[in-house]
């Protein structure tokens, strides 16, 4: 789906383009409704971006959102309920196998996700395994998708941008293998590495690309939350996040998960 995953063909991060956009001008081949739809889009992100509370950069000082501390000291709690479920990571879906739209960017299995809450889904039996991530991802306002975003040694994740800024996305690193250099996100122009037990947010509607050129499994606690808006756009975008539940594409990926964890913990 174009609203979810775009501008996939895009030139190495080596290009000198500045890369520092959320515009869907990658892609040439649309038609005249298509155009018209991202034109809109892009209108209703500018107004989005305006309201934002801490502006709008492609990353986010983590101080300005104070739960993150409490998320980093608790981190291996966490961890240790990753270590749980990761013996199952061979049974765990790949992330179009819920999420149809994805395999505009991934056509193998190396990407697995374990999912803790989404919208309109039903992730209960996940979440019993997890109690105390739960109970941390609780704490984030406006939290709206959460999972165990798993990457196999050597995946790569080509260059995309995400639906709509008016979330931002967390990442807190699990599992991060060395060197830590060799595993990381381009987010624009600039490149990142995780660090275990460390968070990291950024707007997942700039182009943004992953690595992990290491022999071992890259790990994150995957997060979506509402951004701090300014009214009336804090109460466009809340309800626009409800709304999103109804979406054919949302209800779909609702159904392949209960799908896959029915299956996975089956006689368990």
């Amino acid at each position: 789906m174009e609203s979810i995953l775009t501008d996939n063909a895009v030139a190495p991060a080596t290009h000198k383009e500045d890369l520092r956009h959320r515009r869907h001008t990658l892609r040439k081949d649309r038609n005249w409704i298509q155009k018209l739809g991202v034109g809109l889009q892009a209108l209703l992100e500018s107004r989005i971006a305006a309201a934002s509370v801490h502006g709008d950069p492609h990353i986010y000082d983590t101080g300005l959102f104070p739960w993150t501390a409490e998320l980093e000291k608790e981190w291996p709690l966490v961890r240790a309920e990753l270590d749980r479920v990761m013996i199952f990571r061979d049974r765990m879906p790949s992330f179009q196998d819920i999420l149809k739209e994805v395999g505009a960017i991934q056509k193998d299995n190396q990407w697995k996700t374990y999912f803790l809450a989404g919208i309109g889904m039903d992730c209960t039996e996940n979440a019993l395994r997890c109690p105390e991530t739960m109970r941390l991802l609780g704490k984030i306002p406006g939290m709206s998708t959460a999972f165990f975003s798993i990457l196999s040694p050597g995946k790569h994740i080509p260059a995309h941008r995400g639906a709509w800024n008016g979330i931002l996305r967390l990442h807190l690193g699990l599992m991060v293998p060395e060197p830590r250099e060799s595993c990381r996100i381009r987010v624009g122009n600039d490149f990142h590495s995780w660090t275990e037990g460390r968070a990291f947010i950024f707007d997942d509607t700039f182009n943004h690309e992953v690595w992990n050129d290491t022999d071992g499994y890259r790990v994150v606690l995957f997060v979506d939350f509402a951004r701090p808006l300014r009214q009336p756009w804090r109460w466009f975008n809340e309800r626009l996040m409800r709304w999103g539940a109804l979406a054919p594409f949302l209800r779909e990926a609702g159904e392949k998960q209960k799908k896959w964890q029915d299956l996975l913990w089956k006689n368990r």
